[in-house]
């Protein structure tokens, strides 16, 4: 792997974790046209380049939601030995992220093998690209977007929870689902958005370490230096693209998000039937 080819990857990585277009998939896609040696043709090498360069962008957002964070930690520590504090908000969030988390640990430990031994091919993340942009469409078009953060339930956080859940499935995005299922529920663009990062947090560290504690021994010397130039990348720009686009969903809406994904699936359907690229 060349600093470039690794530079290209960290740099996709970051711009596509946080927007619900599946960075796996974009990952996937891009290693295979460059032909990256290790990523193209050795699953368990992807893997652990996939897992590490995640750690990454997850970094980006423990970062840059660090005080929200640690505000939550508090008050959940307080709320378990006084019941007073149980009636405060941050309490109560707190919770609701730990629960909202679940689903996707639990559907990922049953069904791990089968989706990166079975399912991840880039004909499933076509056809996965197209069918979630619907998705994406109806749930931004049709949801209400009316209610924040502070009018979570435990039924609507579970919402969030079960949409994450479909985000093992390549080419489905864990943001994408989760904040289409956020919309469906009635949440407002940037608050479904936010919610959704926060519960991607402990899914996403306990999946990235886990895969990276399997499969790191697969990166060899090249590898690792390209897998530590593009987690440095990834950060960066996953910071950038978090402040950004919470920015932009006050007021823009994701029909530009639906309309990439759907060029994405079609275009590489188009590759796949054509021969151009190797599913």
């Amino acid at each position: 792997m060349t600093f470039i080819q690794a530079l290209i990857l960290g740099v996709v990585q970051g711009l596509t974790e946080f927007l619900p277009v599946s960075s796996s998939a974009h990952v996937q896609i891009v290693s295979e046209l460059l032909q990256v040696p290790g990523l193209s043709d050795q699953n368990s090498a992807t893997t652990a380049f996939i897992a590490t360069i995640q750690l990454g962008t997850e970094a980006a957002v423990l970062i840059y939601f660090a005080k929200d964070i640690w505000r939550l930690i508090k008050a959940w520590g307080q709320g378990i030995f006084s019941k007073s504090k149980r009636a405060e908000q941050d309490y109560k969030l707190a919770w609701f992220v730990i629960l909202a988390s679940i689903p996707v640990g639990i559907a990922g430990l049953a069904f791990r093998n089968f989706v990166e031994e079975t399912v991840r091919t880039l004909w499933v993340i076509a056809f996965t690209m197209i069918i979630f942009s619907v998705v994406l469409y109806l749930a931004d078009r049709l949801g209400k977007k009316q209610k924040s953060i502070k009018e979570l339930t435990f039924g609507s956080a579970m919402t969030f929870g079960l949409g994450q859940m479909l985000s093992l499935m390549p080419g489905v995005s864990r943001s994408g689902a989760s904040i289409s299922f956020g919309l469906f529920a009635g949440f407002k663009r940037a608050d479904a958005a936010r919610f959704s990062f926060l519960i991607g947090i402990p899914a996403v560290l306990a999946s990235g370490l886990l895969q990276f504690r399997d499969s790191y021994q697969n990166l060899d010397g090249a590898m690792l230096t390209g897998t530590i130039v593009a987690t440095i990348a990834s950060f960066v720009v996953g910071y950038l693209v978090i402040a950004g686009l919470l920015k932009y969903l006050n007021k823009g809406s994701f029909m530009p998000f639906v309309i990439w994904r759907l060029v994405v699936g079609f275009g590489l359907l188009g590759l796949l039937s054509a021969g151009l690229i190797s599913a």
